[in-house]
């Protein structure tokens, strides 16, 4: 049976532009407005706990966090956090919702490339609005045939999504930077899955890598992605 891909996924946050980097950027903001209540890594682990536990209640993105972070204020100060604190972090995630698309090197003539000879998804958890915000900043949407933009990523997800497009799973890739929600259940549906590290990943999408799975491949890069792809299809 020929293993030539016909539909590539490409996950966003972290494969196609920045993101964790300005999670980061606000937990040290986070902690600073509630240094005088407890050390920095305390806070980290309730906030990470509160993250955790909300996941059902909010979905993954933005205003999930924000939330998470109000809840985790208001325990670790035992419900006396100043309203200015709570302002402070609004106003916090507010500009992480407002802030510039930055792509990631080769993001751009990657999927231009593989745009021009095989059926390209963005597939993506998040916020509906704030990702749709950041695929139109982009400048990348015109490359895409279709976008799914989903509460989670799962074996049933991936099915779905290639099961509209050409031979399915069988012939199809996902890539991206997780290899807990966009390599693993891709590998589970039958596709392949490319995982692409990115030099920050949130601590709830780490899981350890199918070594040895004959469709899983670690690529430094999405340029070593677009090899791999000719490599795959000219096999």
């Amino acid at each position: 049976m020929s293993q030539r891909i016909q539909t590539i996924g490409f996950d966003a946050d972290d494969t196609l532009w920045q993101n964790e980097t300005f999670y980061r950027l606000t937990q040290d903001r986070f902690a600073e407005l509630l240094a005088n209540y407890t050390d920095r890594d305390h806070l980290h682990e309730r906030l990470l706990a509160a993250e955790r536990r909300n996941l059902g209640h909010y979905g993954f993105g933005i205003k999930g966090f924000m939330l998470s972070m109000i809840e985790t204020a208001i325990e670790v100060t035992e419900h006396q956090v100043p309203a200015s604190v709570i302002a402070e972090i609004l106003a916090a995630g507010q500009d992480m919702l407002a802030h510039p698309v930055n792509l990631l090197p080769q993001a751009r003539d990657a999927v231009r490339r593989l745009a021009e000879t095989h059926t390209l998804l963005l597939i993506t958890k998040g916020d509906l609005l704030d990702q749709e915000r950041k695929l139109a900043q982009s400048g990348l949407g015109d490359f895409f045939d279709a976008v799914e933009i989903v509460s989670n990523k799962t074996e049933a997800t991936y099915r779905a999504a290639f099961g509209c497009f050409g031979g399915g799973p069988d012939h199809a890739m996902m890539i991206g930077n997780s290899l807990k929600s966009d390599v693993i259940p891709a590998l589970k549906a039958g596709a392949w899955g490319i995982y692409v590290p990115h030099g920050l990943t949130w601590e709830l999408e780490h899981a350890a890598p199918p070594e040895g799975h004959p469709r899983y491949r670690e690529r430094a890069d999405l340029g070593e992605v677009v090899a791999l792809v000719h490599e795959i299809d000219t096999a």
